[in-house]
């Protein structure tokens, strides 16, 4: 599994971070074909990837597509793909791996979080 080089650009376009988000080439292939079939401009639009409350344990990963970056979000450019995260899910997506995975068993995108201390069987739910 390899992960893409990024930039992180705050929402106040301040210097660049190496911390925080990353994702696999095979889950950025995924992102852009996805990207295309919305109609998801890569310039504009970006991946939101953000944590709710709920789930089988406690909390539950939530991924879309989003037209434009919040106010406060990170944003993270891993090339042409943006992914936006707001402040609160960061706190728990912080040095998570976004995978994607496709396989006779499973076909989607993997979270690898090492924030996580316990999940569920179907893999979108976490403490």
């Amino acid at each position: 599994m390899s992960t893409q080089q990024l930039t992180v650009i705050d929402a106040d376009n301040q210097a660049p971070q190496q911390k925080g988000v990353q994702v696999t080439e095979r889950a950025l292939k995924r992102i852009r074909i996805a990207m295309a079939k919305e109609g998801i401009s890569p310039s504009e639009g970006g991946l939101r990837l953000g944590v709710l409350g709920g789930g089988c344990s406690g909390l539950s990963y939530n991924i879309r597509f989003d037209s434009h970056p919040r106010e406060r979000d990170r944003i993270y450019q891993f090339d042409d793909v943006r992914v936006f995260v707001d402040p609160k899910s960061f706190i728990y997506l912080h040095g998570m791996v976004l995978d994607y995975e496709e396989t006779l068993m499973r076909q989607g995108f993997n979270f690898i979080n090492p924030n996580s201390t316990k999940s569920c069987g179907c893999g979108s739910s976490f403490s």
